[in-house]
């Protein structure tokens, strides 16, 4: 009886040790992107870098040098373009922009996509509903975006007149929130 009672409590044991590793591992707040968790307690760059679905942007981020600005304490706001939004371009666009001497215009492309601060779809609501509908963003590339709702859809429109949609909100970082778009942004 006392080898039954140890075994179950050895049992026991192993089950608590294990389901409080595994509620470590699954930080609150932590979303999945890419197939890959997002946590609260990383920095944009050290999360995006994990997600297959941002390939594309990372390459950017890193060949327009916006790495450790990406890194630093911020906040920021990220719209976050997948690999099929960098898809939607014309051929070759990609491929070019990530040259160095086009440098200048792929961190005119990217600083576009962030707004200083952190605006999750709560503060972005707020400032769509103050603006009787639709809401102007300054970008830190010092251009406008238009952010409204479209039912339960967040809609942002760009100064050329192009339209993304946000497919995954509020993705917590230690120095912003990152909102997934399913199309590049463009300025001016």
């Amino acid at each position: 009886m006392k080898k039954l009672f140890f075994s179950a409590f050895a049992l026991v044991a192993i089950a608590i040790a294990t389901s409080t590793t595994v509620f470590a591992q699954n930080e609150k707040g932590t979303k999945m992107v890419g197939g890959a968790a997002m946590y609260p307690s990383k920095d944009i760059v050290d999360n995006a870098v994990n997600s297959k679905d941002h390939t594309t942007l990372v390459a950017a981020v890193k060949a327009a040098g916006l790495v450790e600005t990406l890194k630093s304490n911020g906040p920021f706001t990220v719209f976050a373009p997948t690999n099929s939004a960098f898809d939607k371009l014309p051929a070759g666009t990609v491929d070019m922009l990530v040259k160095p001497e086009n440098k200048a215009a792929l961190t005119k492309i990217l600083t576009y996509h962030v707004v200083a601060g952190k605006m999750d779809s709560k503060a972005i609501a707020a400032v769509i509903k103050a603006g009787k509908g639709k809401a102007e963003l300054t970008t830190v590339q010092g251009g406008k975006l238009w952010a409204w709702m479209d039912g339960k859809k967040l809609v942002l429109k760009d100064e050329k007149g192009g339209m993304s949609t946000v497919t995954i909100a509020d993705v917590y970082q230690k120095n912003g929130v990152i909102h997934v778009v399913d199309t590049v942004l463009m300025p001016k």
